[in-house]
């Protein structure tokens, strides 16, 4: 099972806030999902080695999933593919999947509406990065 692992930390500001002398660290919480990976890993070769599918969808970028893609597609014989939710999927992850699709052009549809508005009135608009 899947955990977050919450810690404090000392970080530096990527841009410090205005005020004069500023900070150069500050303590923050820092959250980490912890196993997903391994387990998403493990169920893939396990389902694979039982005949649970006849091919896979993997959503990921995280390259601690290379070995388990490859142990499906070199070892057991399955096509898994590589559902990659940035322009740029790792590379690694691409050489041993069958094949790459690239998601980003389906997100647009899924998101909120730009700006949301609360039942208070209140908005939230979408980031400029999205």
């Amino acid at each position: 099972m899947a955990r977050f692992l919450v810690t404090k930390k000392w970080a530096a500001f990527v841009q410090p806030p205005n005020f004069q002398p500023p900070p150069t660290v500050v303590e923050v919480w820092k959250t980490e999902e912890k196993g997903s990976d391994v387990n998403l890993g493990v169920h893939l070769v396990r389902d694979a080695l039982t005949g649970a599918f006849d091919e896979a969808a993997v959503l990921t970028n995280d390259t601690n999933l290379v070995e388990p893609l490859r142990i499906v597609t070199q070892d057991v014989k399955l096509p898994v593919i590589l559902l990659a939710p940035g322009k740029n999927p790792a590379g690694s992850l691409e050489t041993v999947a069958t094949s790459t699709r690239h998601i980003q052009t389906y997100f647009g549809p899924c998101q909120f509406p730009d700006p949301v508005i609360g039942k208070n009135g209140k908005t939230i608009p979408k980031p400029a990065s999205w």
